[in-house]
């Protein structure tokens, strides 16, 4: 869920949208192979957060995914989802609970309860170092989950409302939001020691920082949001090392995604509904390219995949929240090349090759 969605929920129907007729409905595999696993978000407090599994070699897609496999519904507002060695994490925000699935089969392994007491710790994002998982809740801690007992054993204090999570140098770099509390945000990323299980320091980096990544050299970069008015959003370097922001680029930005030694930076502008993706080289710390892609045919850019296997971007199209959403693919010269039909609000994409 993007912070803005939290600011402000869209409690509407479902309207299914039709840029073309849809592929056709395949049965979910019992192995994953040749195909993606994407997340849909769902509406906020609607509680229809799915799973579409899209399979490469018929173009089909299976939009109930994760129920045909669970006989469960996913849960409300599903944040994250990642594979680490043989298991997939996803992170269910508003329920507050983590799925953990066969990483082969898509088969339910286990759900983890994301409570303290009674109270919901709200988790955003996940990311993993050593035999560990590091999820940051928005209730102000970072949760440290052992991979192989699927157990929390520790909870991290950071800052306010912690958003993205990358890994750097062994270390954690959390992004501490504040995004509850509008208009008094934070501005902080906390440094994690990835073997103390110890916050470090916390790293001024500018109002609102929301989805930071690593590039090929081990740089972190963060997104500072702003305030969505009159500070702008920004993206910003720091130094892993020195643990230091060392730099502040001048041009938009909502999402980081890494494409070798160079980002694709996505960018909504929610005031005039428009999308853009730059290409950015991580290696001269410039933008090479500022709109890297032709995208006429996207509604509401939600997000930006970069596939090594086959060297193609997968754009996901949010179609203004309420629609169910597209999956348009290009090819790293910027070429259009077809679109899938997925759930509402995709937000994260697995490959299996």
């Amino acid at each position: 869920m993007r912070y803005i969605k939290c600011l402000f929920p869209l409690l509407v129907f479902l309207v299914f949208a039709c840029k073309k007729d849809p592929e056709p409905e395949v049965v979910a595999p019992e192995t994953l192979a040749h195909g993606m696993l994407v997340l849909n978000e769902g509406l906020f407090q609607l509680n229809n957060s799915s799973l579409t599994w899209v399979d490469f070699n018929s173009g089909g897609t299976n939009s109930d995914f994760f129920t045909q496999k669970t006989g469960r519904l996913l849960g409300d507002t599903g944040n994250d989802m990642q594979r680490y060695g043989g298991k997939i994490y996803i992170v269910v925000n508003v329920s507050s609970t983590i799925e953990v699935l066969n990483a082969y089969t898509g088969a339910p392994i286990t759900q983890i309860s994301m409570l303290n007491g009674s109270t919901a710790k709200q988790p955003r994002s996940i990311a993993f170092y050593g035999n560990k998982a590091f999820i940051s809740c928005f209730d102000g801690f970072v949760d440290v989950l052992d991979t192989t007992t699927l157990q929390i054993i520790q909870r991290i204090p950071v800052g306010s409302n912690p958003d993205g999570i990358t890994v750097s140098n062994q270390k954690l770099f959390v992004t501490n939001s504040g995004g509850l509390n509008t208009p008094v945000m934070d501005s902080t990323v906390s440094v994690i020691d990835g073997n103390s299980l110890t916050e470090l320091t916390r790293i001024v980096v500018g109002k609102n920082p929301g989805s930071i990544a690593t590039d090929f050299e081990g740089d972190v970069y963060v997104v500072t949001r702003g305030n969505y008015a009159d500070i702008p959003s920004r993206l910003r370097r720091i130094d892993p090392n020195t643990l230091s922001l060392v730099e502040t680029f001048p041009f938009d930005a909502g999402g980081i995604a890494r494409m070798g030694d160079q980002l694709l930076i996505s960018y909504y502008n929610f005031n005039n509904e428009t999308n853009n993706v730059a290409l950015f080289d991580a290696a001269t710390e410039t933008i090479v390219q500022n709109s890297f892609l032709d995208l006429s045919d996207v509604e509401t850019l939600y997000g930006v995949h970069y596939r090594p296997a086959d060297h193609r971007i997968y754009v996901l199209d949010a179609m203004g929240f309420t629609n169910t959403g597209w999956i348009h693919v290009f090819s790293t010269s910027g070429a259009y090349l077809q679109s899938y039909h997925v759930g509402l609000n995709p937000n994260s994409i697995l490959f299996y090759e």
